[in-house]
């Protein structure tokens, strides 16, 4: 029988490996009081799954599912139209969201060590349909917000502020906000990118009349975000060295993305080509601030892992085997650690990760979902 945690240590679970709480306080008071938490987590569905998506999220729901949080996973095929994924065919991006993409969360929580099975999946479609009271709620959330903010919020679409775009994009800020209130969620999980939605949703949460998140009691609450890390592409960045001034904009611009495949893995990627990518990833010596492989250490492996064995001839130190990130840091920026030695253990830890995956797609309808959507992405 498992031993129940503390609100201090469910607090623990949902705060690690994250880059902030928007209401920590506030969410705190909850776990405190004992209401129940509902998690939420959305994605647009535009393509293959790579362990940005895959890993990086998946990790982060199994630290709510550890901490007894339901979690759920919200299929945006409206938002993926609005956004133009997979050619802006809606029918196209609705069939991809329930077969491959679902398969692919599903695949990418059991390579993180949670139990997929325990998993909800909301699509879009469904909670939209014959629902006025999500569309009264998009007007409510609206009239509390002004044009202004909702172009600069833009770039939770991967919009730049400024893009001239249709009037569409402009309805996916509020839209957003909407899928929090109206499946009652009061701990909406995201990227770090997408703060500018879950700002505004705590912005207007007192002030909502038709669909406000209440707590057991009936009291009118805000929604407590969490915000994980992005995890680095593999590529080198266009200006180096980085400047300091922007540089969380210019992570964000850098961040593991399917349009650059080749500075990716994709959670269904092979052997061989999980280690070519790696390879040639950029990893200069003792750069840790600006440092793909280093990135992918901290917030997938060691997660997941505990420690990395790294493999070397006897005339470079040996075999050695780190039990943290700090030590291990430590070693590399004094290059005590070989860049090429720590690539090679990254991607020998990698393989075996998505070992669960990568059968996954390997047969059956799942293979066939991925070999549909490739030649979909070929001839679009």
């Amino acid at each position: 029988m498992e031993k129940e945690l503390s609100a201090e240590e469910r607090f623990e679970l949902i705060k690690r490996n994250t880059e902030e709480i928007l209401g920590e306080d506030e969410l705190k008071e909850m776990l405190k009081k004992g209401e129940k938490l509902k998690h939420y987590l959305g994605f647009e569905i535009s393509g293959k799954i790579h362990l940005g998506t895959g890993l990086m999220c998946m990790l982060k729901v199994k630290d709510f599912m550890d901490a007894g949080i339901d979690c759920s996973i919200f299929l945006a095929d409206w938002h993926s139209w609005i956004n133009d994924k997979l050619g802006g065919n809606p029918e196209i991006i609705k069939k991809i969201a329930v077969g491959y993409f679902k398969e692919g969360i599903k695949a990418s929580l059991k390579c993180a060590g949670g139990n997929p099975q325990k998993l909800k999946f909301v699509l879009g479609s469904d909670l939209y349909h014959n629902n006025n009271l999500y569309w009264t709620t998009v007007i409510d959330i609206s009239k509390n917000t002004s044009l202004a903010r909702m172009m600069r919020s833009i770039t939770i679409m991967g919009r730049r502020e400024g893009d001239a775009v249709d009037f569409a994009k402009l309805i996916y800020p509020p839209m957003q906000v909407a899928d929090i209130f109206i499946q009652g969620i009061n701990i909406p999980h995201a990227g770090i990118d997408q703060r500018k939605a879950q700002v505004i949703a705590r912005d207007v949460a007192m002030k909502l009349s038709f669909c406000p998140l209440l707590d057991s009691k009936g009291n009118q609450i805000k929604p407590a975000a969490v915000h994980h890390h992005l995890i680095l592409g593999l590529g080198k960045p266009p200006v180096w060295p980085v400047p300091k001034e922007g540089i969380q904009e210019l992570w964000s611009s850098l961040k593991m993305s399917k349009s650059k495949p080749d500075t990716c893995i994709f959670i269904h990627d092979s052997e061989k080509e999980i280690k070519r990518k790696i390879d040639k990833a950029f990893c200069p010596a003792k750069e840790t601030e600006f440092n793909p492989i280093l990135d992918w250490v901290k917030y997938l492996i060691f997660p997941i892992n505990s420690r990395l064995e790294i493999k070397r001839d006897k005339k470079f130190g040996g075999d050695i085997t780190y039990n943290s990130y700090a030590e291990l840091e430590k070693d590399f920026v004094e290059e005590k650690l070989h860049p090429m030695d720590l690539k090679n253990a990254v991607a020998k830890d990698l393989i075996k990760i998505l070992k669960p995956a990568r059968e996954h797609f390997s047969q059956g309808k799942p293979k066939t979902m991925l070999e549909e959507l490739e030649k979909l992405m070929i001839t679009r």
